[in-house]
């Protein structure tokens, strides 16, 4: 009986030994779902600022807070091909009482842009911004095309 009551218990400790390692793994790995990346101090107040300055600026419920919120990301998705979740945005943006055409007049006015030139610091989030502050910016043409040289050899 010696020999099977110290396998029973050398058993049971390999079992225990077993169940701790993985209850130790498991609370040490980051879950997924609980990570956020690191914000600034500065980046509140900036968002703030963001939606002050649209509901300045923006006459009627296209200014309002939530609209700015839903129609700049909706434009950004579409920029970036997402259009599955831009979608799903403009359903929202709409049962806000949103006006649609904003979220028109504002992609078109990304697009009319360009494509982003990896050399300039401006990110698509400022372009969004800014098309969704003012959709309709006046197109700058090349100061070469609009002034022609005048130089004479004298």
């Amino acid at each position: 009986m010696g020999f099977a009551s110290m396998r029973l218990v050398a058993s049971a400790a390999s079992v225990a030994a077993l169940f701790v390692s993985t209850n130790l793994a498991t609370a040490q790995e980051p879950k997924a779902g609980n990570q956020r990346p690191p914000t600034t101090e500065a980046e509140g107040p900036k968002k703030v600022d963001e939606f002050a300055e649209a509901a300045k600026l923006l006459i009627g419920p296209a200014g309002h807070p939530e609209c700015v919120w839903l129609g700049r990301r909706a434009v950004r998705l579409l920029f970036r091909d997402d259009l599955d979740t831009a979608f799903r945005h403009m359903e929202l943006y709409d049962r806000f009482g949103c006006p649609p055409s904003h979220i028109q007049a504002a992609f078109r006015c990304v697009v009319r842009q360009g494509e982003l030139d990896t050399k300039v610091a401006e990110t698509l989030s400022a372009r969004v911004h800014t098309c969704w502050i003012n959709p309709t910016p006046e197109v700058n043409a090349p100061a070469a095309a609009a002034a022609p040289a005048t130089t004479t050899n004298r």
